[in-house]
């Protein structure tokens, strides 16, 4: 599994296996989001099992990122790390949708979006929230987020 901790109760990282789950549930991860478009999660069979959120999106500049998914996603990993859990996005490589997503729940937490996206990029070094078709729609988010 490759992945990275951006901060406390933030990571971001590639498609997890069901047997990575462990690992995850190790740091405190209560939630993982995928953005993936076709591959979807595979159920936890622990108890309590972790909370598996899909929200499909292409990685392609030809059919943007919907927003109320990223809206979704953040709305979800709040109500987690509020709960005192932690939350792993991801998408297939951890560097394009599953990073939109992170850098969206830092700015519902308060960060400004070049901000959120510099400080995954130096803690993600294949992390590229700057690509000319990702950054756009995490800035759509920040300006359309109602906390």
């Amino acid at each position: 599994m490759n992945f990275s901790q951006i901060t406390e109760d933030l990571f971001i990282g590639n498609h997890p296996s069901l047997k990575e789950y462990d690992r995850l549930r190790e740091l405190g991860v209560r939630l993982i989001i995928n953005m993936r478009f076709t591959l979807g999660p595979k159920p936890d069979p622990h108890q309590p099992p972790l909370n598996l959120l899909w929200l499909p999106c292409i990685d392609s500049p030809l059919f943007p990122m919907q927003v109320h998914k990223l809206i979704r996603g953040t709305q979800a990993a709040l109500e987690t790390i509020r709960a005192g859990g932690k939350v792993y996005a991801h998408c297939a490589y951890g560097r394009h949708r599953g990073v939109a997503m992170g850098a969206c729940i830092l700015i519902a937490q308060g960060h400004d979006p070049q901000t959120a996206m510099r400080l995954i990029k130096e803690r993600r070094w294949v992390a590229d929230p700057f690509a000319y078709y990702i950054s756009p729609r995490i800035l759509k988010f920040a300006s359309e987020w109602k906390p």
